[in-house]
This record gives structure tokens, C-alpha cells and sequence, in this order.
């Protein structure tokens, strides 16, 4: 396995225990008594959610890439694409529920997109490597 894929791997990985170690606090790690309570739990399970589906993706393009399944160039622009909705749209929310400031509610959009546009990279990966064959 390439140091390129190693890094990938490690990067989902990581991207994984935020996920999970976020999740879990907000699972049990919150008073939830208050609205603002509340609403910090859907945030951080909202970008809980979408960090982990995005770190199992990442993982995924590797392997895809790996078996030659997917044009490469398309293939990493998704990971990298990914990658960049994980620290937008995840960390937004995160920073959002932990009292950040108001403004970085506008840059959870951005990450929202970075996802859209990794999901459709991915897409034509696979149809040029299937043009190809």
C-alpha cells in the first residue's frame, strides 16, 4: 500500500474517533434541560453523523481506487473534497454547540457543498474509468 493511501487511511481514521467521541458526548456529556441544550446535541449528532459517513467514504475511494475501480484524479478530488466538507460542515456545527460565534453557521454551507461536489467527483470517476474499459 502507497504512503498516499496509508495517509487517507489515517486521515478517515481520525476523522472516525472525532465522530465517535463527539457523538458520545453529546449522547451523554450534555445538560439537555435547556433549549440551547438541546440544540447543541442536534449539532453535535448532526456533524457526528455526517464526519462518520464522510470518514467511511474516504476509506472507500481507497479501496476503490486500489482496484483500479475509479479514475484516480476524479477519485481524489472526492477524498480531498470530503475531506474539506469534514472540517467545514462538522466543525461548524461542533463550534456552533460549544458557543462559537453566530457567523460560522454560514460556513457549514460550504461544507455541505464540498460534500455534494466530493459525491459527484466520485460519480465521474467511475464513469470515466468505465469509458476507459
Amino acid at each position: 500500500m502507497g504512503a498516499a493511501a496509508k495517509g487517507w487511511i489515517v486521515i478517515a481514521a481520525l476523522s472516525g474517533a472525532i465522530s465517535i467521541a463527539v457523538g458520545a458526548f453529546a449522547a451523554h456529556g450534555l445538560d439537555v434541560s435547556s433549549e440551547a441544550g438541546r440544540k447543541a446535541r442536534e449539532w453535535l449528532q448532526t456533524g457526528s453523523q455526517y464526519e462518520m459517513i464522510h470518514a467511511l467514504a474516504i476509506v472507500a475511494v481507497v479501496a476503490l481506487a486500489r482496484s483500479a475501480a475509479v479514475n484516480l484524479p476524479w477519485a481524489l478530488a472526492a477524498q480531498c473534497l470530503f475531506l474539506v466538507g469534514s472540517v467545514l460542515f462538522p466543525g461548524a456545527l461542533y463550534a456552533l454547540a460549544f458557543g462559537g460565534p453566530r457567523w460560522l453557521g454560514a460556513v457549514a454551507p460550504i461544507g455541505g457543498t464540498a460534500f455534494i461536489l466530493g459525491w459527484l467527483s466520485l460519480g465521474v470517476a467511475g464513469l470515466l474509468k468505465a469509458e476507459a474499459d
